[in-house]
């Protein structure tokens, strides 16, 4: 018997089915049973939108500063990835609230506990998810910026269908909407709102503490923890995907400078126009901001 060498995506063909061989319909399902307390915090952001950078935060502020880990998802659990992982989201964390992991719109989400949600705008979250994708997913040159953001990105439509979900639900108590560009203006401003909201005291000594430990150069020192060990094992032995990947979460969100193909950016334009102009009335990203921020 011949062992197929292992090998990336060289189209979004085989994207697709190498994602698919990930988990099953019912390992997903499982995370969605999920029966949350009332203080329980899901982080729940559209993907490369501040997810890990406020996994760390919480989790540091909870532990006043544990490091004991080897991947930030195995201490703040990923729902949808849970049941593959072999993780139990019902059994204890290391300290209170309990906290985990979300990608889900606000109608699929399990109910009942905490929610914080950070949004990007939608070019700087496109390009930062092709980087990531790149080099891990998919062979490095293989697949264009602009076919993965015309026929994956754009095409499935879930970014803006992930904001309008929970846009409908950001003044709602239990709902913590943040905005990416903000939080890397004033990371002080931004662990002072999330202590409050998860209920966790903040005294001098835990806001320098949190500081450092969710600084870019902090968590790019220990990067190894936040880039998915878990996930990357997973998808080595479950897809055949090449050890070792050049692909990392921990990258300086850069603000505003994501340059798009003509054509992807007028299709991003027209997403916007149909799924969020003519519903929620904003003609465009920094409108919705200011409104947030109102």
């Amino acid at each position: 018997m011949t062992t197929q060498k292992p090998k990336r995506a060289e189209s979004l063909k085989e994207l697709e089915e190498i994602q698919g061989k990930l988990f099953s319909p019912e390992e997903f399902g499982k995370g969605l049973k999920l029966k949350l307390r009332p203080d329980d915090v899901i982080i729940s952001p559209f993907g490369k939108s501040g997810t890990t950078w406020l996994q760390q935060i919480v989790h540091t502020l909870r532990t006043r500063g544990d490091m004991d880990f080897d991947d930030i998802s195995r201490v703040v659990p990923w729902i949808e990835t849970s049941s593959a992982l072999g993780i139990d989201l019902d059994a204890e964390q290391k300290s209170n609230p309990r906290a985990f992991k979300s990608h889900l719109d606000y109608e699929t989400i399990p109910k009942g506990g905490k929610y914080i949600v950070s949004i990007r705008n939608p070019e700087d979250a496109l390009n930062s998810m092709y980087k990531f994708m790149e080099g891990w997913f998919i062979e490095p040159g293989s697949i264009s910026l602009e076919e993965f953001a015309l026929k994956r990105f754009i095409a499935s439509q879930s970014y803006w269908k992930h904001l309008a979900s929970w846009w409908a639900h950001r003044n709602d108590t239990n709902v913590l909407m943040l905005c990416y560009e903000q939080m890397t203006v004033d990371p002080d401003a931004l662990i002072r709102r999330v202590a409050e909201f998860i209920d966790v005291p903040l005294d001098d000594e835990l806001l320098a503490i949190t500081l450092e430990h969710s600084s870019f150069s902090y968590m790019l020192e220990h990067k190894d923890r936040f880039d998915d060990a878990l996930m990357r094992a997973l998808s080595e032995t479950k897809a055949n995907l090449p050890k070792g990947s050049d692909s990392s979460k921990v990258r300086k969100g850069k603000i505003g400078e994501t340059s798009m193909p003509e054509v992807v950016q007028a299709e991003l334009d027209e997403k916007w126009r149909q799924l969020i102009k003519e519903t929620l009335g904003f003609v465009n990203y920094a409108e919705l901001v200011a409104e947030l921020n109102h």
